[in-house]
């Protein structure tokens, strides 16, 4: 694999030339919406299709799999287009690729219910798991009910396994510390929590739970731990799998040992941990995305200390931000645009993409009535974070979220490592 940044005076003609693949296929693997005005500073994957097949009248994506043995899912992630356009008689489809695959992981992604279906459909074979999201906690431990019941039954016609996530997280990413206490403290509503978790477990035919309550107050520590437990004691009971998301908030010099063996105890308990930290619409607070690299590594090294390694999934966001600029903290708005919308609002107002090291994040600035910052991921980004996985030796990845299909992650996901599924 590799990945070319396009220079000044670029074509898609005579990058294709230059590493002697198709132009088709580059528009086509990349998502390249306009290529013939390349953004300068843009990234491209490319990759050489080690086996090829021209689709011939009559064929069918069941009958060339079966031709060249492989599986269905591994012909849909190698040719995703075949979601949208279906086969079209005299175009090449790539049976394999050059690459060795690195080695197997899993990959959970997290979607609304409401999803558009053909995103979905797109995205279901490069998936372990899909996770729901999500219940809402509220008072006296009930769940607010959503309707997952189509999302829930396509995830396993692809063979990926639904999950259910439950949290006290509110429409707007705000957590109800209050609440979330009230709850810990009271074992007739915890009693109450699980019960209603399991009856929708059951009832929607789940694989498993995410257990999503991250601003637990300390004093309150214990009694998550034990609820924890307790939902991985009876989950067990009936062949469900146990998630638990984290997201510290402190630096990792901060975090004490209290703390330390607190998160020990909750990757104990869970059969999966997933280090995540979701990214939002708006935010009233700093620009998110430009997390120091180095700052991640810290954060990583600490929790393969405290959380067996095969235990947990790295966190990978897919979502752009633009803002007004300067940013003013409490006050300012950051609202969330697609990664394809980026490059295009790249193109749009000339601007060129500039890629910061230190964040492994790319951006631009442009001025219309005022100065606004670009940062989003590319496939430099992705490459970046997805290396940590064989290198801590984790299990997969975690991906907030995949409303969007994010063409030249899921080439780079599917290129160099096998997919695991699980159904």
């Amino acid at each position: 694999m590799i990945i070319h940044v396009v220079q000044p005076g670029e074509t898609i003609y005579s990058i294709a030339d230059y590493y002697d693949v198709s132009p088709i296929i580059l528009i086509q693997e990349n998502s390249i919406t306009d290529p013939n005005n390349l953004v300068i500073g843009s990234s491209i994957v490319i990759l050489y299709p080690e086996t090829t097949h021209m689709v011939r009248p009559g064929d069918t994506v069941d009958s060339i799999a079966n031709n060249y043995g492989i599986s269905i899912m591994q012909l849909l992630r190698n040719n995703p287009h075949i979601a949208d356009l279906g086969l079209r008689a005299g175009e090449v489809l790539v049976i394999s690729y050059t690459d060795d695959k690195i080695r197997e992981i899993t990959t959970n992604g997290y979607s609304y219910p409401f999803i558009h279906s053909a995103t979905l459909r797109k995205t279901l074979p490069f998936l372990t798991y899909l996770t729901v999201f999500y219940y809402q906690i509220t008072e006296g431990a009930n769940l607010v009910d959503i309707d997952d019941q189509n999302i829930i039954q396509l995830a396993k016609e692809y063979g990926v396994a639904p999950i259910m996530l439950i949290s006290t997280m509110a429409t707007d990413g705000s957590h109800d510390t209050d609440l979330s206490s009230t709850i810990l403290n009271s074992e007739e509503l915890q009693n109450s929590l699980i019960a209603n978790a399991l009856e929708i477990l059951r009832s929607k035919g789940y694989y498993g739970l995410n257990i999503n309550i991250p601003f637990v107050k300390p004093e309150d520590r214990d009694n998550f731990i034990t609820l924890v437990e307790r939902f991985s004691s009876i989950l067990k009971q009936d062949g469900f799998e146990l998630f638990i998301t984290i997201y510290p908030t402190s630096l990792p010099h901060e975090i004490g040992i209290n703390e330390r063996n607190y998160y020990a105890a909750l990757g104990q308990a869970a059969d999966q941990t997933l280090l995540l930290s979701y990214e939002w619409a708006t935010t009233a607070n700093a620009p998110l995305g430009v997390t120091s690299y180095a700052l991640i590594r810290e954060y990583l090294d600490l929790a393969v200390t405290l959380i067996p390694s095969d235990k947990i999934s790295i966190g990978i966001p897919t979502i752009g931000y633009i803002a007004q600029m300067p940013f003013i903290e409490g006050e300012s708005r950051a609202n969330s645009i697609s990664i394809e919308f980026a490059i295009d609002l790249a193109r749009e107002v000339g601007a060129t993409i500039y890629f910061d090291y230190s964040t492994q994040t790319p951006f631009f600035q442009y001025s219309n009535d005022t100065s606004n910052l670009v940062w989003f991921k590319d496939a430099r980004s992705i490459e970046t974070l997805t290396q940590l996985v064989p290198f801590y030796g984790f299990n997969g990845v975690g991906l907030w979220n995949i409303m969007r299909f994010f063409t030249q992650m899921w080439l780079i996901i599917n290129s160099q490592y096998d997919i695991k599924k699980i159904l």
